[in-house]
């Protein structure tokens, strides 16, 4: 099993170029949240933003879309057709199809929650969006009976579930196995979490630590995926930095706000710092 470690990522990710533009640094949608779970969308959409992603674009029930308007300034947010219990819709496929066109890459199911439209609506973005998918959180249970529809996308999708959302999938196949038969990256969460690739290639990542067991960081982390998706990074090696990266900006606000009293929030806020060693120049 490779190591996921600073050398791992130092060797994937890449000064910017000073020429530039938000272009250049790749456009993801998020398809997340709910009028329940309106902070899962936050996360997530913030995660990408924080990970250097060109143009985030959330999409969200129109139930959570007021909350999230106001919360968020740099994605774009829109509004989509929802039902009575704020559960985005099936009316939604074909203005999400049309957003997925302009995308690099996708997130689906941070807080999106769970019904017959969402399990219909998640079958029919991964067989015809052309972008590279990530399944986190409800995108993983709407598949749950319907795994070998992961075989008809465009690219490899992945996969980020905890222990729970992965053996409802997989229903007990192996991690290793389940990647290699479904065309899929699996990034299993927990402690070390470990990245398996439809060719049998598997990873390790060591940083991290117990405070991060909190509501909304996973969320983070598949938002930071997404984004480096969106930017080029092939997706296991997007799956193997995201894990790392999370990791450690979870181990700064461990040193120094504590495991009991550090927060998501307060890992989106230290990501930059990580960062910073990969500017291009001193400014």
């Amino acid at each position: 099993m490779i190591e996921i470690n600073q050398e791992w990522v130092d060797a994937h990710l890449r000064p910017r170029d000073p020429e530039s533009d938000k272009n250049s640094f790749g456009r993801v949608l998020c398809v997340c949240g709910s009028g329940m779970y309106p902070g899962a969308a936050w996360f997530s959409a913030q995660g990408a933003v924080r990970m250097g992603s060109g143009v985030v674009t959330l999409a969200t029930s129109r139930f959570a879309w007021p909350v999230l308007a106001a919360k968020l300034n740099e994605p774009v947010v829109r509004a989509l057709p929802c039902d009575e219990n704020g559960l985005v819709s099936l009316d939604a496929l074909p203005s999400l199809l049309h957003l997925s066109e302009r995308a690099d890459a996708m997130l689906i199911g941070c807080g999106l929650g769970q019904s017959e439209d969402i399990r219909k609506l998640v079958c029919a973005l991964i067989t015809h969006a052309s972008c590279q998918i990530v399944l986190d959180a409800d995108g993983i249970n709407a598949i749950a009976a319907h795994k070998d529809i992961l075989r008809q996308a465009a690219k490899p999708v992945v996969l980020t579930p905890h222990v729970r959302e992965f053996a409802r999938v997989s229903q007990g196949e192996e991690a290793a196995a389940f990647a290699k038969s479904n065309r899929c990256v699996v990034l299993l969460k927990g402690h070390q979490t470990t990245v398996h690739t439809p060719d049998g290639t598997a990873y390790r990542n060591h940083s991290g630590n117990p405070g991060m067991a909190k509501g909304g960081s996973g969320d983070v982390l598949a938002g930071m995926l997404v984004s480096l998706c969106g930017q080029g990074l092939q997706a296991q090696d997007a799956a193997c930095a995201a894990a790392w990266l999370h990791g450690r900006a979870g181990d700064l606000a461990a040193n120094e706000l504590s495991e009991y009293g550090m927060t998501p929030t307060d890992m989106l806020e230290r990501l930059p710092r990580i960062l910073k060693r990969y500017n291009s120049r001193e400014w």
